[in-house]
C-alpha cells in the first residue's frame, strides 16, 4: 500500500472527523450562564437512553458469553508476570499516540515523558515487555484533546462492542486511529491485520484486569447502567484533568467517555 492511498485515507478520515466533531457540537444542549452549566456539566447527557440501555444489554450478554470467558481462562493460566509484560508492551504501542495528544495540548514536558518512555522501553524493555523508564504516563487521547479546544462533548453513546461513549469521545477514537503512527506502519507494509490482533489483545488484556472491580460494582448497583455511566463519566473526567479531580474512578477498562471541556493543568 503506497503513500498516496495512505494519505487518501487520513484526508478521509480527518474529514468525517470534522463532520462528527460539527454533529457532536449541534447534538450538546444549549448552555446558560451560571449555577445551570455547572449543573449541565454534572449531569449525562443522555437522550439515547432506551437505545444506549438496549446496546448495554447486548454488550453484556456478548462479555458474559465470549469476552469475560476468555479473560478469565487468560488470567488463570497465564502467570502474572507475562501478563504484566503483555500490559507493558501494549501500552508502549501506545505512547507516540500519547505523545501526539501531548503536544496538541501544549503538554510538552508529558510529551518529552512519552518519547523517553518509548524510546527507553523499546530499546532496553525489549519491545516494551518491560518498564524500564518507569515514567507512569497518563492516558492521553484525541477525546482529551477535542475537551481541552473546548468542543462539546455531545450525547452519551453505547457502541456495540466498543461500550460507553460519548460523541465527542467516539470522534477522538476515530481521530486517534489515523493519528497513530502504528498504524500508519501497519499499512505501508500491508499489515492491516495488526490493528485487528491489538485490539483483540488490548480487550483480553484490560478485561482480565477489571474482573473483580466488575463484579463488585454490579453486584453492588441498583441500576448497572447508570453506575457504569457515572462511574465511566468520572473517570474520563479524571483523565481530562491529569488526575486532579477528586472522582471516583472506574477501573481500568476500555471506557473512552469525557467530561466538560476544560483546560488541562
Amino acid at each position: 500500500m503506497g503513500l498516496r492511498s495512505t494519505s487518501s485515507s487520513l484526508k478521509v478520515g480527518l474529514m468525517a472527523t470534522a463532520l462528527l466533531i460539527a454533529v457532536s457540537g449541534c447534538a450538546t444542549p444549549e448552555q446558560k450562564e451560571g449555577k445551570a452549566v455547572a449543573v449541565m456539566y454534572n449531569e449525562v447527557y443522555d437522550p439515547l437512553e432506551p437505545m444506549n440501555r438496549y446496546f448495554f444489554d447486548v454488550n453484556y450478554a456478548l462479555d458474559a458469553l465470549f469476552l469475560k470467558p476468555v479473560a478469565e481462562m487468560y488470567r488463570g493460566v497465564v502467570p502474572l508476570p507475562v501478563r504484566d509484560s503483555v500490559t507493558n508492551f501494549l501500552t508502549n504501542l501506545k505512547q507516540p499516540i500519547y505523545l501526539i495528544n501531548n503536544v496538541l495540548q501544549g503538554e510538552i514536558d508529558r510529551a518529552g515523558h512519552n518519547m523517553g518512555s518509548f524510546v527507553t522501553n523499546t530499546f532496553l524493555g525489549l519491545g516494551g515487555l518491560f518498564d524500564v523508564a518507569k515514567l507512569n504516563n497518563q492516558q492521553e487521547d484525541m477525546g482529551q484533546t477535542f475537551a481541552t479546544w473546548g468542543v462539546p462533548e455531545g450525547p452519551y453513546l453505547v457502541v456495540p462492542v466498543f461500550g460507553p461513549r460519548t460523541t465527542r469521545a467516539a470522534v477522538g477514537g476515530v481521530a486517534d486511529y489515523y493519528l497513530d503512527p502504528i498504524n500508519y506502519a501497519a499499512k505501508e507494509n500491508d499489515m492491516d491485520h495488526v490493528g485487528l490482533i491489538r485490539a483483540g489483545a488490548s480487550g483480553i488484556d484490560e478485561r482480565s484486569r477489571s474482573i473483580d472491580a466488575l463484579d463488585e460494582i454490579e453486584k453492588n448497583s441498583i441500576d448497572f447502567y447508570a453506575t457504569v455511566r457515572s462511574l465511566y463519566r468520572q473517570n474520563r473526567n479524571n483523565l481530562i484533568l491529569n488526575g486532579a479531580s477528586n472522582s471516583t474512578q472506574l477501573p481500568d477498562m476500555s471506557f473512552d467517555d469525557d467530561d466538560k471541556p476544560v483546560k488541562k493543568n
